[in-house]
C-alpha cells in the first residue's frame, strides 16, 4: 500500500470516528428531554413537537444526508449508535429519528434531479417511507399516475416527502416493475390508523395518494436497487453505494439495542430494593438475581456484537466493493437473530424485576411493549432471515425477498 494512501485512510478513519463520537454525544444530551416527553408522546400517539425539533437541531435527521446538501453523510454504524443512544431514553423518538434518517439515505439513491428537488430546495427535508408495494402506478406521458394506501409510515406527520412502494403497470396493464416512488407530502393525505400497544409515539399512520403524478426521475426500481444498481450519478460518496437491503434491515436494530440497554439500566438501578417473598433485603444479594442480570447483559452484548459486525461489513463494502448475496443473506439472518437476543434479555430482566415492572409509572412496561412491537417489523422476522441464510449455505438458488 502506498504510504500516502495509508496515511490518508487513517486520517479519514479518525475524522469519521470523531464525527460519530460528536453525534452520539449530541444524542446522549437529548436523553433527559426524551424521557420527560415520552409519556406525552405515547398518549398523543406522536412524539411531541419539542422532541422533533430537538432531533432536528441535533442533526439526527441529517445523519445520512449528503454533505453537498448540508448533511453529515456519516455511516450505518453511526446511525445505529445514535439511534440506540436515543432508544435508551425513548424507543418511539429513536425510531422516528432512525426512519427519517435512513429514508433520507434512500432518497439520495434516486436520480440527481429528484435529490435536488428534495434536498436542494430544503436541506432539512424529512423523508418517511414504506417499502411494501401497496400502491399501483399506471404509465402516463413523462411518468406514472400513482394511487395507494401506505400503512405503518413512521414519522408521517413530520415528513416533507414520502418514499412509498408501488407496482408499476405497463401500457398493457401488466406489472412491469416494483418501485419506490418519491412523492411530496403535500400530495398525500393521512389517515389516523396507528392504534397499537407499543411504539405508540411513532405516529406510524397511513398515507393515501389518489392519481398522484410521479415523474420518471422520482422512480427507483426495487429489484435493481436490491442488486446495487442505483440511478444516481457516480460521485465519490461511498455511503450511497451501500447494500440496499442490508441498510434497510440493519438500521432497525439501533432503537431495539437502546431499549434492551434501557431495560438493563432500570433493573440494575432497582437492585437495592428487597426481593419479595425471600429473606434478601436487596435483590443484588440474591445469586438468582445476579445470574439473571449476567445472562441478560450477555444476550444484549451478543446482539450488539452481531449488529456492529454486520454494520461494519456494510460500511466497509461501501468503500471497497459490493457485498455478494451470501454475505447479505448472513447479515439479514444476523439482524433477526440479534433482535431475538434483545427480546429474550428484556424478558429475563422483567422476570428478575417482578410484576412492578408493569406499573404504569414504570418505564419497563413501555420498554417491553415498544421492543416487542418494533421487533415484529417485517425486516426483522427471524424465520425469514434464517431461511434466506440457510438457502445460501445449502446452495438453494431461490431468492424470497428483495430486502437482502
Amino acid at each position: 500500500m502506498n504510504p500516502t494512501t495509508s496515511t490518508n485512510s487513517q486520517l479519514d478513519g479518525q475524522a469519521k470516528a470523531a464525527l460519530t463520537a460528536h453525534l452520539v454525544a449530541r444524542a446522549a444530551a437529548l436523553q433527559p428531554l426524551l424521557r420527560q416527553h415520552a409519556a406525552q408522546g405515547e398518549e398523543n400517539r406522536a412524539v411531541t413537537p419539542a422532541v422533533v425539533e430537538a432531533l432536528g437541531e441535533a442533526g439526527v435527521f441529517r445523519l445520512l444526508t449528503p454533505r453537498r446538501y448540508g448533511g453529515h453523510e456519516s455511516s450505518l454504524r453511526t446511525l445505529i449508535e445514535v439511534s440506540q443512544t436515543l432508544g435508551r431514553a425513548d424507543g418511539s423518538a429513536a425510531w422516528v429519528g432512525m426512519i427519517i434518517s435512513v429514508t433520507n439515505w434512500l432518497a439520495s439513491l434516486f436520480p440527481d434531479q429528484a435529490q435536488e428537488e428534495v434536498f436542494g430546495a430544503d436541506p432539512d427535508a424529512r423523508v418517511s417511507g414504506v417499502a411494501a408495494p401497496t400502491g399501483i402506478g399506471e404509465r402516463v406521458t413523462g411518468g406514472w399516475r400513482v394511487s395507494g394506501r401506505w400503512s405503518y409510515n413512521s414519522g408521517a406527520p413530520y415528513a416533507t416527502w414520502a418514499a412509498v412502494g408501488a407496482l408499476l403497470k405497463d401500457d398493457r396493464g401488466e406489472i412491469a416493475d416494483q418501485a419506490l416512488v418519491l412523492i411530496p407530502a403535500t400530495d398525500l393525505t393521512m389517515a389516523d390508523t396507528w392504534h397499537t400497544a407499543g411504539m405508540r409515539g411513532t405516529a406510524s399512520n397511513t398515507l393515501i395518494g389518489t392519481d398522484v403524478f410521479v415523474p420518471d426521475h422520482r422512480i427507483l426500481s426495487v429489484p435493481a436497487a436490491a442488486q446495487g444498481c442505483y440511478p444516481r450519478s457516480p460521485r465519490p460518496e461511498p455511503l450511497y453505494g451501500a447494500a440496499f437491503g442490508s441498510m434497510l434491515v440493519l438500521c432497525l436494530t439501533g432503537p431495539l439495542l437502546g431499549l434492551g440497554k434501557a431495560a438493563l439500566d432500570a433493573v440494575v438501578a432497582a437492585a437495592s430494593t428487597p426481593l419479595s417473598f425471600t429473606t434478601y433485603g436487596r435483590r443484588s444479594d440474591s445469586v438468582a438475581f445476579q445470574t439473571q442480570i449476567a445472562e441478560a447483559a450477555l444476550k444484549i452484548e451478543t446482539a450488539c456484537l452481531h449488529i456492529n459486525r454486520a454494520a461494519d461489513d456494510v460500511d466497509m463494502a461501501a468503500l471497497a466493493g459490493p457485498l455478494d448475496y451470501p454475505a447479505r443473506a448472513r447479515i439479514r439472518a444476523r439482524a433477526g437473530h440479534a433482535v431475538q437476543e434483545i427480546l429474550q434479555a428484556i424478558t429475563i430482566l422483567l422476570n428478575a424485576h417482578g410484576s412492578s415492572a408493569f406499573a404504569e409509572a414504570s418505564p419497563l412496561q413501555r420498554i417491553w411493549r415498544d421492543a416487542n412491537t418494533a421487533a415484529r417489523h417485517a425486516g426483522l422476522v427471524p424465520a425469514v432471515g434464517l431461511e434466506v441464510y440457510g438457502k445460501t449455505m445449502l446452495g438453494v438458488d431461490e431468492h424470497v425477498s428483495h430486502m437482502v
